[in-house]
C-alpha cells in the first residue's frame, strides 16, 4: 500500500527532527509524524518516556510486541522484534508473542504482561484479578506506566495502518518481517 502521508525526504527536516534521526536513524515512524512538529515534538518526548521508564526492557517489550500483534501492526513488530531481542527474548518467545507458542512456558511475570495487553485490547480495561497481580508484581509508578505503554502503542499501531506508514526495508531485512502480525482470531 502506498503512504497516505509521505515521510519527510532530509532536504526537509527542521533541526529537532534532525537530531532525533542522527540519534536513531531516519525511521520512516519519525519522518512522517514530523509532518505535524509540534504534535511530533510533544509526542517523541512521550515515547522516549516510556521507552526508556522504569520497567524492564523485557516487559516493555513483550507488551509492545503483543499489542502489534493484536493490532496487526507490521510496522510496530518489525521496529520491536529488533528491541526484544536486546531486551533478551529468544526467537521462540518472539513467536509466542505471536501466538504460535501456545504451549509457550511463560513465567508468571511474562504471562501476566501479555494478559495486560490482551484485556486492555479486548475491552480497554483488565479483570480485578489482573490488576491485583500487577499490584503484588509492580509499584504503582510501574502499573501506571504499563497500561500507559499498552495504550500509547495500541494508539500508535492504528496511526501507523491509518497513515500507510511504510516499513523501511533495512527493517524488513533485519526482522524477517514484512506481513503484519496475525492477529488473533476475532479481534477488532
Amino acid at each position: 500500500m502506498n503512504p497516505r502521508v509521505e515521510p519527510l525526504p532530509p532536504e526537509q527536516w527542521d533541526g529537532f527532527l534532525a537530531r532525533v534521526v542522527e540519534g536513531t536513524g531516519p525511521y520512516n515512524v519519525f519522518t512522517t509524524l514530523a509532518r505535524h512538529p509540534a504534535l511530533f515534538q510533544a509526542w517523541i518526548g512521550f515515547g522516549a518516556a516510556l521507552l526508556y521508564g522504569t520497567l524492564p526492557a523485557r516487559d516493555r517489550e513483550l507488551a509492545v510486541l503483543r499489542t502489534a500483534h493484536n493490532r496487526g501492526s507490521a510496522y510496530e513488530w518489525a521496529q520491536h522484534v529488533r528491541l526484544a531481542r536486546e531486551a533478551g527474548l529468544a526467537e521462540a518467545e518472539i513467536e509466542a508473542v505471536r501466538g504460535h507458542g501456545h504451549g509457550h512456558g511463560w513465567g508468571a511475570g511474562d504471562r501476566l504482561v501479555l494478559d495486560v495487553a490482551d484485556e486492555m485490547h479486548r475491552s480497554g480495561d483488565v479483570t480485578d484479578e489482573t490488576w491485583e497481580a500487577l499490584c503484588a508484581r509492580y509499584d504503582e509508578p510501574g502499573r501506571i506506566e504499563l497500561v500507559m505503554l499498552v495504550a500509547h502503542y495500541d494508539m500508535l499501531a492504528v496511526v501507523l495502518t491509518t497513515l500507510r506508514v511504510p516499513l523501511e526495508d533495512a527493517g524488513r531485512a533485519l526482522t524477517g518481517a514484512g506481513d503484519p502480525p496475525d492477529p488473533p482470531a476475532g479481534s477488532s
